[in-house]
């Protein structure tokens, strides 16, 4: 009896141990009740507008202001208490799976403030704004593409999130709710007569939809990608693949270059006659590298824009093109509106228009530039007379390297260089003394 006494009574001191435990975990800082919530407004008293609101964030409504703030001190803006990329995690974990295919890029940031409010809002999930207005911030250029479009696409016109997860896909790549197919089958019944007939009897809910229609909008009935490949624009699928009876209807009829050989004959014997080919048209995909067989929003069926298409391959120079961008930025913003002359960006290059100079698909030159003098190619856009009477042409020998003849390169990156004048040295001098070495200090 004794000993079930003594066992009730450290079974109950136990209990009570874990409670004063578990209240100072909460309670970290010991507040006393009256200075939690309450205290803070006595300061903070803007907040008592933003308590009318009808969407306030859990710790604000109950007045837990240490759960994410430190009353005292602190290594970070606004005393919060930790890291404001993962601050947010200590109570929301799992936001972004690991798993995950696709990531929204704020959530795996920890940005969350950049979609939500901290404290409150009049939008549900204390959301910034509403609806598609909230993803426009950042996806502008989506946003005034979607509004200026002929045809609208209903599930976007009612809400990206639709279609989309703002965190992160553990299934589809941009942060899709599902599959590409699976998703345009939920509202689209791809069994019917009608959607077969338009389809010239292809199965293409076993295909991708977005290979031909733009989800976001177009101004192309069916909201097709504003530009059509002819055959598809004409219904002849056929022309391409076999027939859609096929035990392989999707399968093309021949490989490579050879099948778009069938309408662009001219083209490609007229680029297989270069001395030097784009190497993406030697491999078995070739044009499909670049281009895209059914639809899309550029122009000559590009796969995206020219940077980015470009970039896929040549990344280092598009990444240096952004580094050399943000440098001349910084450099703008802390003369404070000086004049700086030179610039260390070479616009072509910036905007993505390697096609000023290069050739997509082959050339007699290097690099596949179009012309063979550079100089020539360079006054496309400069009369170098204007700016400089150096001699420059054949006629003209590099002291530097006898078998080199003077011309633009000779002095300038077409790239970028990092310094003004896209030269390769700090300072003008810098450059000249490399051949006028009498002039060197």
């Amino acid at each position: 009896m004794k000993f079930c006494i003594r066992y009730l009574i450290l079974y109950i001191l136990s209990i009570f141990l874990l409670a004063v435990s578990t209240g100072d975990a909460q309670n970290k800082f010991k507040l006393k009740p009256e200075a939690r919530g309450k205290l803070c407004l006595n300061c903070h008293e803007e907040f008592n507008e933003k308590l009318k609101n009808p969407f306030i964030h859990t710790p604000v409504k109950t007045g837990e202001c240490s759960e994410c703030h430190n009353p005292h001190t602190s290594s970070h803006g606004k005393l919060l208490g930790e890291d404001p990329n993962k601050i947010c995690n200590k109570c929301h974990e799992g936001i972004v799976p690991e798993s995950s295919k696709s990531t929204h890029k704020v959530a795996i940031e920890g940005s969350c403030i950049k979609c939500h409010s901290p404290h409150a809002s009049n939008n549900p999930s204390i959301l910034l704004k509403s609806g598609n207005d909230l993803c426009f911030i950042c996806h502008k250029s989506i946003g005034d593409e979607i509004k200026k479009v002929r045809f609208k696409h209903n599930p976007v016109e009612k809400g990206c999130i639709n279609c989309h997860d703002p965190h992160a896909s553990l299934k589809e790549n941009y942060v899709l709710k599902d599959e590409t197919i699976s998703l345009c089958k939920s509202c689209h019944k791809t069994k019917t007569s009608s959607f077969i007939k338009q389809h010239m009897n292809y199965p293409v809910d076993k295909g991708n939809c977005s290979s031909c229609h733009n989800p976001h909008g177009s101004n192309r009935g069916g909201i097709l990608f504003d530009n059509v490949h002819k055959p598809v624009a004409s219904k002849t699928c056929n022309y391409c693949h076999e027939g859609p009876s096929s035990p392989t209807p999707f399968k093309t009829k021949k490989i490579g270059h050879e099948l778009c050989k069938g309408c662009h004959n001219n083209m490609i014997n007229e680029i297989f006659n270069k001395t030097l080919i784009h190497s993406p048209l030697t491999d078995k995909k070739s044009c499909l590298n670049c281009h895209k067989p059914h639809a899309s929003s550029e122009k000559n069926l590009l796969i995206g824009d020219m940077k980015s298409l470009c970039s896929n391959c040549h990344s280092t120079t598009i990444e240096w093109q952004s580094k050399l961008a943000e440098r001349e930025k910084q450099e703008i913003e802390a003369s404070k509106g000086k004049v700086i002359k030179g610039s260390i960006i070479h616009n072509p290059v910036q905007e993505g228009r390697c096609e000023l100079c290069h050739s997509s698909h082959a050339s007699n030159n290097i690099f596949l530039l179009k012309k063979a003098s550079i100089i020539e190619l360079c006054g496309e856009c400069h009369d170098w007379s204007k700016h400089s009477n150096h001699p420059m042409g054949e006629k003209i020998v590099d002291p530097r390297e006898k078998n080199k003849t003077i011309q633009c390169l000779s002095c300038h990156r077409s790239h970028g260089s990092g310094n003004r004048y896209l030269i390769p040295f700090p300072t003008v001098t810098d450059l000249c003394v490399q051949c006028h070495k009498q002039y060197r200090r």
